[in-house]
C-alpha cells in the first residue's frame, strides 16, 4: 500500500509539471506562429519572459520543458491541430539556445502486437527484484540480467555506457539510456542504440536519424542498430 500511494503521489507531481510545461509550449508557439508556415523559430530564453507572464514557476533546467515535447510527451492539442493532414508538428534544434517548430509528415515506427511472444524465465536476482523501483533504472537492470539484447538479436553483447547526454554540432543534444557494442561468430562488430518506453508508443522517425547520425560520427566501422524496449506491466 505504501508503494502504491508513493507511485500516485509521484504520478500526480510529473501530471503537474507537464501542465506546467504545456502552458508554456503553448504560448510560445501561438505568439510565433503565423497561418501558412511550416517552421516556427523560437528562443529558449523566450521561457523566461513567459513564464513572468503567465505567473508560472519555471523549473531550475528550461531545456528540460523543450526536452519533454521532443521525446517523452506530445504536444499540447491547441499545437496538433494547426497541422495539415498527414503531418504533424515536431521541435528541431537550429543552433545555441535557437529551436523550431517543424512540420514532418507522419513517418513513426510502430510496434506491431500481432508479433509473436517469446517467454524467457526471469534471471534478475531475487534481491535486485526486492530493492528496484518501477522506474527506467529498474529496467536497465532486468534488461542486463536477463541478456535481452543478446537474445534477441543472437549477438554477444556488452553495456558500453549509459545515460549518454552530448551535444554535437549540426545536430544538437543526443540522449540515449543505453549504448551497447556487440561481436557476432564472424567476429562482426554492432553498435546498439536502446531506450525504453514505459508503454507500447510509436517512435518519431527523425529521432532515430539523430542517433544514426551520432553513430555515423563516433562508431563508422560498426554496423549500426537501435531497439526499443517498452514496460508493459511491472510483472
Amino acid at each position: 500500500m505504501e508503494w502504491v500511494n508513493m507511485m500516485k503521489k509521484k504520478e500526480s507531481l510529473i501530471q503537474k509539471k507537464f501542465n506546467r510545461y504545456e502552458k508554456l509550449i503553448e504560448e510560445i508557439f501561438l505568439k510565433n506562429y503565423k497561418d501558412g508556415v511550416s517552421e516556427v523559430p523560437f528562443l529558449r530564453e523566450e521561457f523566461i519572459a513567459t513564464a513572468e507572464k503567465l505567473e508560472i514557476e519555471l523549473p531550475k533546467n528550461i531545456g528540460d520543458i523543450i526536452y519533454s515535447f521532443r521525446f517523452r510527451t506530445r504536444l499540447p492539442d491547441s499545437i496538433i491541430k494547426l497541422a495539415p493532414k498527414g503531418m504533424e508538428w515536431v521541435i528541431r534544434f537550429i543552433g545555441r539556445g535557437k529551436y523550431q517548430f517543424s512540420l514532418s509528415q507522419n513517418s513513426r515506427i510502430i510496434p506491431n502486437p500481432l508479433l509473436a511472444q517469446t517467454k524467457i524465465p526471469d534471471a534478475t536476482p531475487d534481491i535486485i527484484k526486492r530493492y528496484s523501483q518501477n522506474d527506467e533504472q529498474a529496467l536497465l537492470t532486468k534488461l542486463r540480467y536477463n541478456r535481452l539484447i543478446d537474445i534477441f538479436t543472437g549477438i554477444t553483447c556488452y553495456s558500453l555506457q549509459n545515460h549518454l547526454r552530448t551535444f554535437i554540432a549540426d545536430i544538437g543534444q543526443v540522449e540515449t539510456d543505453e549504448l551497447y557494442v556487440g561481436l557476432d561468430k564472424r567476429g562482426v562488430h554492432y553498435f546498439f542504440r536502446y531506450k525504453q518506453r514505459a508503454a507500447m508508443t510509436s517512435w518519431e522517425l527523425y529521432k532515430w536519424n539523430k542517433i544514426l547520425l551520432f553513430a555515423k560520427k563516433n562508431f563508422q566501422l560498426l554496423f549500426v542498430f537501435q531497439l526499443q524496449l517498452n514496460l508493459l506491466t511491472r510483472n
